[in-house]
């Protein structure tokens, strides 16, 4: 810690032109306002986050792990959640939560409306809300909080839209389902630039994950009247371009970030002039020479004058569909001329000569199992960044004989290295889950100097990623995903049993010093 700490200060001293950042938060700073999922733990996800009219408002996707087990082969050895032979024998609703940090009261301000699939079901119309930003277009009096959804297509629901809210209270579609594709079950990304909202689907009804129809980015100038056109042509080119997961803006240009299983991801900058597909420009290509180990543009976050760009793996870092991994994350960073740097990873040779971590930090910030870098943000003049943590998940996907000797299921060591191997059988299955089980939060203050404020989650195991960020005027908020609720699997002297757990359940933290 003495040697981060002196990071800092030099850091701090070689940063002229820019203040001095206010102290970073440490653990002790964040107190948990939110927990088991609102006290209901199938909100596994604090999927999405923003600051309107003076209040926070969180959107949840419920019971993630059951819904990758209706729908992603995934060889766990045993399922880490009790899950119901029908996935909607659970109730699916997608909730939208209000905080009030002046009184500390939630108040659940929105639950999905059910509707009748084609086959006579009833299914939620959203069973996640994963996108939310505040805009306001030629038909809103104010600004707007706007809501990308998932939706239930793919159980037979209809396709995914846009919601709108103007008091915060009454959250309404606006846009046509889909887009006007009717195999899009939901979006990612909602992004304001030049006075236009801008989305891209990001699945497919009937397929695998993160692979719609057409990865396309899409815009509107008026989400109330339904004018939604092509701003891309359909993975800008590339058919590899599985699809567009990311976007940001930054120096006066709209930057789109792509999931690419084959040479890695791939990034592209528009600034939206003439009409629209607009004329975009290659920044970034195969996975900053690192290949498909950056399978994914998973978070992008404009940071003193750079855009910070954190890269993953589809499916918490092993991507079984494409073979692709298992690799921790890196973070790299874009400058105004489209040069960039490595902040976070691992040295390679590169066009522009090779590149080595300007942090010192290897991929996942050390971290193997740091699968994502999922979301970044900015408090008090401090960057942080949170990840998403697989190691939780390693008693379910090693299996358990004898002496707890771990064996890949449905496979061999040989596909996660012997170097992994060693790890287990050397440092313990249950050791790994204690002392790196959760998420991790990283801050700098420049953006090359990093410290850690927490590598377990907050103290909870089951908080496997830091999936939303907000800094408002009260402090900074955090959502988690943590899906392992309301039973957990546990293993005991008799096998594997589900019990009740009581950490189960998203939560939200709020970081502020006194």
């Amino acid at each position: 810690m003495k040697q981060h700490e002196r990071h800092h200060e030099q850091a701090l001293a070689a940063s002229p032109g820019h203040p001095q950042a206010a102290a970073p938060l440490r653990f002790p700073d964040f107190t948990r306002v939110a927990a088991q999922g609102f006290g209901d733990p199938h909100n596994a996800y604090a999927h999405t986050m923003a600051w309107f009219d003076n209040h926070l408002y969180v959107g949840t996707t419920r019971s993630n792990l059951c819904l990758i087990k209706a729908r992603v082969p995934i060889p766990l050895s045993f399922w880490p959640v009790n899950c119901p032979q029908q996935i909607f024998d659970i109730d699916l609703r997608a909730h939208i939560w209000r905080y009030s940090p002046e009184s500390g009261v939630w108040t659940n301000v929105h639950v999905s409306p059910m509707i009748t699939s084609p086959d006579g079901r009833r299914v939620p119309r959203e069973i996640g809300y994963r996108g939310m930003t505040v805009y306001q277009g030629p038909s809103d009096e104010k600004p707007c909080l706007y809501v990308a959804t998932w939706a239930s297509a793919k159980t037979g629901g209809q396709p995914a839209r846009i919601l709108r809210s103007a008091d915060g209270c009454e959250f309404l579609p606006v846009s046509p389902p889909g887009l006007g594709d009717a195999t899009v079950p939901t979006f990612r990304s909602l992004v304001a630039f030049q006075g236009r909202l801008f989305t891209s689907p990001v699945a497919r009804a009937g397929a695998g994950p993160n692979e719609p129809s057409a990865a396309v980015v899409w815009m509107t100038t008026d989400p109330v009247k339904d004018e939604w056109r092509a701003a891309s042509v359909p993975g800008f080119g590339d058919a590899n371009n599985k699809t567009i997961f990311e976007m940001a803006v930054f120096h006066e240009a709209l930057y789109a970030g792509t999931l690419n299983p084959v040479r890695g991801f791939q990034v592209w900058k528009t600034d939206a002039a003439g009409t629209p597909p607009y004329v975009w420009h290659p920044v970034i290509v195969d996975g900053a020479y690192r290949g498909n180990l950056n399978e994914c543009v998973v978070a992008m976050y404009v940071f003193r004058d750079a855009l910070y760009i954190g890269s993953g793996i589809q499916n918490g870092g092993h991507d079984r569909i494409y073979q692709v991994g298992p690799a921790a994350a890196e973070i790299i960073r874009i400058h105004p001329d489209d040069s960039w740097d490595l902040i976070v990873g691992m040295p390679r040779p590169t066009p522009q000569g090779r590149k080595f971590p300007l942090s010192g930090l290897g991929p996942g910030f050390g971290n193997f199992f740091n699968g994502y870098i999922w979301r970044m943000g900015e408090h008090g003049g401090c960057l942080y960044a949170g990840t998403f943590d697989w190691s939780t998940l390693l008693p379910f996907t090693l299996a358990s004989s004898g002496g707890r000797r771990a064996r890949l299921a449905g496979g061999t060591v040989d596909e996660l290295g012997l170097a992994f191997d060693r790890l287990v059988q050397s440092v313990g299955l249950d050791n790994i889950v204690k002392f790196e089980g959760g998420f991790d939060l990283w801050c700098s203050q420049d953006g090359e100097h990093w410290t850690p404020v927490t590598t377990t989650g907050f103290g909870n195991p089951y908080n496997v990623g830091v999936r939303t960020m907000v800094s408002t005027p009260y402090g900074f908020f955090l959502g988690t995903a943590n899906p392992f609720g309301p039973e957990v699997a546990v293993w005991t002297p008799a096998g594997w049993r589900y019990a009740p757990n009581p950490e189960g359940g998203a939560e939200v933290w709020l970081g502020r010093t006194a």
